[in-house]
């Protein structure tokens, strides 16, 4: 079965985004509404989208008409779903409403058609009962706006066919969208099911003291986010988010019905943004606070802790896998982290408490801490891996076996590709190839390629790339940092895995292409040998950010370009281009775009054929660690060096060769 013809019921907000992103995948798409008002406003706002994106580049000039020409608009169900090959119901967020459309829908589409619900938190079980067509219905939960954000949930219900759930699953990889399995029919699915212990926590504090309210959200600002929590539930629509707390009541714990003066605001019609007023009063579209000092009294913490527990029981439960969860919560709330990242910054021990602490404080059983966390199991349950306190002391240690060094060859990984494209030269891509930003995962693989080339006889330099465009610009912001001393830890890391690169007993090149920022330039700074394309551009952004380069940036590039220099370009955070850091001595070859590639093999391929990897390890010691100290405690090393080479192969073969004006055979002894 093809999907090629769709029908989006309902023409609001979620209706014409959803109908616009299936026109923008090529698809022809029906728009219903029984409103002509409704219809005419989507047209225009559906327009008024696509000559957006064709100004910011997003799609050519000529695209706005051949994507609104693949757009029709009906008010009937009968007229939309007739020849529809996948029908997305995407009425307002009521039960009966819902459930009425569902069934018309099912009545009046070709057989074997796919009917989808965009809700975005009522079970499909539920929807799809009386239709008829139970087996054919599936959730599908855009966000909002659908043509920006990339998410969306395929909720399998109780009676839902394996068919449904697959087509369902690859319509949205069609349409351009990344679906996430939601395996169980849960209120809320699972971002909306994640957060909602965090409003129920937030609306309780509320109850308790209103006045804490502006210097909450606040703080959380200062955490990184755009609104706090209160300015955004405003913005979502109190009456949306009584709504929810209603149904979950009902669905997940009665606890959703303990808050009282959020529901006050709203019968009182005061429902945030759309009205002018809820918690806050708004004017021109934004929310009117005082400058108030921030508050801690509701943590950064408390509200991850909730996430984390809400995410390990839909894993209980088996509603989604922990990487589906992580996927979901990044790309459903704009966060460089979901929970299962989170997790990894608790122990059992301290997320139980932490969890207890507030059950207790809000007499709240919701936020008691699930199972697994009780049974010391939060990482075996989050990661698949056992956790370390629970793995057995008895398990035998495999028997180590002596492996020739010339046989250790690393294996590409899931973040890093080894090639050798030319006799003793390896290559190390690293990334995705969009950005190829450095997270933990890829630190771990970069240090195991590290350590085994480095006791391979057979190579004497490695090169250090991006995959695609760029070298890498920056730092993957993915891992939840609960504390100094955990980003102390974070910084040591990777200074230890790129003391691995610039210790490394051969000579190492980075090839650095379009950008090399933050961590990305601090791995350029730690090889021995630099070279850039004409377009690259270099530099740290961490000032900016409020960070600053943690893993030894901030030592390494005064002692390349001097103090001056590196204090400049370190606290104005401007970049360096190809041009420039040839002049200040941080690369030591410009290569034009096209040809860099072939360019840094050929000199990694005469560098290797000609050095004797003994002394390029000696002397790469020499240079790092005591051109720095005292002449004459240089001096002492740099002899001491000598009486190390005197005797090795390699010498003598050196001294042979050259006599014999032949190529010599070094062998690295």
């Amino acid at each position: 079965m093809d999907y090629n013809k769709v029908a989006v019921l309902g023409a609001g907000a979620m209706g014409h985004g959803i109908a616009e992103v299936v026109a923008l995948a090529g698809l022809s798409v029906k728009l219903m509404d029984t409103a002509p008002s409704a219809l005419s406003r989507a047209k225009m706002l559906i327009g008024e989208s696509l000559s957006k994106l064709a100004k910011s580049g997003r799609i050519s000039p000529e695209a706005p008409q051949t994507v609104a020409s693949r757009i029709s608009y009906v008010s009937s169900i009968a007229d939309a779903v007739q020849d529809a090959d996948i029908v997305i119901e995407a009425v307002p967020e009521l039960v009966e409403v819902k459930r009425k459309v569902l069934a018309e829908a099912s009545q009046h589409a070709p057989e074997g058609a796919i009917i989808a619900s965009n809700t975005s938190n009522i079970r499909i079980t539920e929807l799809s009962r009386g239709s008829g067509k139970e087996a054919s219905i599936v959730g599908l939960h855009f966000f909002n706006p659908p043509v920006i954000m990339k998410l969306v949930e395929v909720i399998r219900g109780e009676q839902t066919s394996q068919r449904t759930f697959d087509f369902a699953f690859e319509f949205v990889k069609k349409i351009n969208k990344t679906p996430v399995k939601v395996e169980r029919d849960s209120a809320g699915f699972v971002v909306n099911r994640i957060t909602a212990p965090e409003t129920l926590l937030f609306c309780l504090v509320y109850d308790m003291d209103p006045s804490q309210m502006q210097a909450i959200d606040a703080y959380f600002k200062t955490q990184g986010l755009p609104m706090g929590p209160y300015e955004l539930m405003d913005y979502v629509g109190l009456d949306t988010v009584v709504h929810s707390l209603d149904y979950f009541s009902k669905e997940l714990s009665p606890d959703y019905l303990k808050p009282t003066k959020i529901r006050d605001l709203v019968k009182n019609g005061n429902l945030g943004a759309k009205t002018g007023s809820g918690f806050y009063v708004w004017k021109e579209g934004k929310a009117q606070s005082a400058k108030v000092n921030p508050s801690e009294s509701v943590s950064l913490l408390d509200s991850i802790a909730l996430e984390v527990n809400e995410a390990v029981r839909l894993v209980e439960e088996g509603a989604a896998s922990p990487p589906d969860i992580e996927l979901a919560v990044k790309l459903g709330m704009n966060r460089p982290f979901g929970p299962v990242s989170a997790s990894q910054g608790f122990s059992s021990a301290e997320l139980r408490q932490r969890l207890e602490s507030l059950s207790v404080k809000f007499g709240a059983k919701l936020f008691s801490p699930a199972r697994s966390i009780v049974e010391g199991r939060l990482h075996e349950i989050m990661t698949g891996k056992p956790s370390p306190q629970n793995m057995s002391t008895s398990t035998p240690s495999p028997v180590a076996r002596p492996v020739e060094a010339e046989s250790i060859v690393p294996q590409s990984t899931e973040n890093i590709l080894v090639d050798r494209p030319a006799p003793k030269v390896a290559r190390l891509t690293l990334g995705d190839g969009r950005h190829n930003l450095l997270d933990s995962k890829l630190l771990d693989e970069l240090e195991r390629a590290m350590r085994e080339l480095s006791q391979n006889q057979d190579v004497n330099v490695i090169i250090i790339r991006g995959k695609g465009s760029n070298f890498s610009a920056g730092a993957k912001l993915d891992q939840f940092i609960t504390s100094g001393l955990q980003l102390s830890d974070l910084s040591r890391r990777g200074q230890a895995v790129f003391r691995a690169v610039s210790d490394a007993p051969k000579i190492t090149l980075a090839q650095i292409s379009g950008y090399a920022l933050g961590g990305g330039f601090e791995l350029a700074l730690a090889c021995d040998i630099r070279v850039a394309s004409e377009d690259s551009q270099m530099g740290f952004p961490e000032l900016e950010r409020g960070l600053l380069p943690g893993w030894g940036g901030s030592q390494r590039l005064p002692k390349l370009m001097g103090t001056s220099r590196a204090m400049y370009y370190i606290l104005s955070a401007e970049r360096l281009n190809a041009k420039l850091a040839l002049e200040t001595g941080l690369i030591s070859k410009i290569y034009p775009s096209d040809s860099i590639e072939e360019e840094t093999i050929k000199l990694a391929s005469s560098i290797a054929g000609k050095i004797a990897p003994v002394a390029a390890a000696l002397t790469k010691k020499l240079i790092s660690r005591w051109s720095n100290e005292p002449l004459e405690l240089g001096l002492e090393a740099e002899a001491i060096a000598l009486g190390v080479l005197y005797g090795t192969h390699d010498l003598k073969e050196g001294i042979a060769a050259f006599s014999q004006k032949r190529k010599p055979d070094f062998v690295g002894k």
